[in-house]
């Protein structure tokens, strides 16, 4: 939702509407997140009863809950900004972000820190974190330093490139 309204403020010509709401949705979705890994914390010794009642596996979700809590926040910040990127324009940057930092960063660290480090799924999810992690940063990075004005300009150019009357069977 955040990619359509950064593209319609952008086509409006409002680029302090844009930037404000690329904030909001930022903190909003942060905030958020905060809270639901603060309750994954919090309920870390009995949200997997809600599915099991064997202590093993109780065991084995709880000692994982600290990892479920910061992908939950890297979740709640990740998509908002690559919603942004769409609604600029940047699919093409997007895709190149989220194959290098998943393929190149977290399934070769998840797989070292897996298997070599044998630290099992744990390892693994921490190897796809840091990929997360990776892109989270370099689209916060991109994001805020983004010119809001100059977008507005390279999103007019777009539109006017459509906006050409062609003939009809009326004409």
């Amino acid at each position: 939702m955040n990619s359509v309204r950064v593209s319609n403020e952008l086509g409006a010509g409002h680029p302090r509407s844009t930037a404000f709401s690329v904030i909001v949705v930022t903190v909003v979705s942060f905030i958020i997140s905060i809270i639901a890994a603060i309750i994954v914390i919090c309920l870390r010794e009995v949200i997997s009863y809600a599915f099991t009642e064997g202590e093993a596996v109780a065991a084995a979700v709880s000692d994982l809950c600290p990892l479920l809590a910061l992908t939950l926040l890297l979740n709640g910040i990740q998509p908002v900004l690559s919603g942004v990127a769409v609604g600029c324009g940047w699919q093409t940057l997007v895709a190149y972000i989220n194959v290098g930092c998943y393929y190149a960063v977290g399934v070769p660290l998840g797989s070292l820190l897996g298997f070599y480090f044998k630290l099992g799924a744990k390892g693994i999810w921490l190897g796809m974190i840091g990929g997360t992690v990776m892109q989270t940063l370099i689209l916060i990075w991109i994001t805020f330093q983004t010119d809001w004005t100059k977008e507005v300009e390279e999103a007019t150019k777009r539109l006017s490139k459509w906006d050409k009357k062609e003939p009809t069977l009326k004409d």
